[in-house]
């Protein structure tokens, strides 16, 4: 899985220029890579909208940790609201927002669970206090206190102790397997541009189109 600052990113793309891209991946690697100059706080951040049982949509912000040609990863708990969302429904749509070059890029698409082994890389790259805060976390549980939550950290960072910490089974990541992609550069007067490119299936080709603001 490519790291997501690893990918090999296009040169002499200006802003006005994205309408001549033909294949998304290398679009959104090009903004990434702009966003990661110009954004001050995380400009990997992405809203994963979800929807449960009953249909009701729910989102929340997570992090991109990888992007390629096969998806977009992010990881969690795995008793966490948003993985009991995916296992009920195996859809999310993605959003990002980088307020200081005004676009957004959004996706949408199936999910899919990444492998163990790649679960295992990621996670040995966290910070150690992250791997121990990933056990200690009953995530979106009922918290009877902030003490009992510190009192879980300070039990597993004495269980590991300086040792490797390895990774806990109810935590992995996911993969977005965009079918629509769609970019939206603000314009002034809301005269905005926007092109969305489509896909029958994870393995079909795009077909671009603009659309009006």
């Amino acid at each position: 899985m490519s790291d997501a600052t690893a990918i090999e990113h296009p040169t002499g793309l200006t802003p006005g220029d994205f309408f001549a891209v033909d294949e998304p991946l290398r679009l959104f690697a090009a903004w990434f890579a702009e966003a990661k100059r110009s954004e001050p706080v995380n400009p990997e951040a992405m809203t994963l909208s979800t929807v449960d049982a009953d249909g009701l949509p729910n989102a929340r912000m997570v992090l991109l940790k990888g992007f390629d040609e096969h998806g977009f990863v992010f990881y969690t708990n795995l008793d966490s609201v948003k993985a009991r969302e995916l296992a009920g429904a195996a859809k999310a749509a993605l959003t990002f927002y980088w307020k200081s070059l005004q676009r957004q890029v959004r996706l949408r698409g199936s999910v899919e669970p990444v492998v163990a082994t790649e679960a295992d890389a990621y996670f040995a790259t966290r910070p150690r206090m992250a791997q121990i805060g990933a056990w200690a976390s009953k995530q979106s549980a009922p918290m009877e206190s902030r003490m009992a939550f510190e009192k879980a950290v300070a039990r597993y960072a004495a269980k590991f102790g300086i040792g490797e910490v390895p990774r806990p089974p109810h935590w992995s990541g996911y993969r977005v397997k965009p079918v629509a992609i769609e970019f939206w550069q603000e314009r002034p007067f809301r005269l905005h541009d926007r092109i969305v490119f489509t896909r029958s299936d994870a393995s079909a080709l795009w077909r671009k189109t603009r659309l009006y603001p």
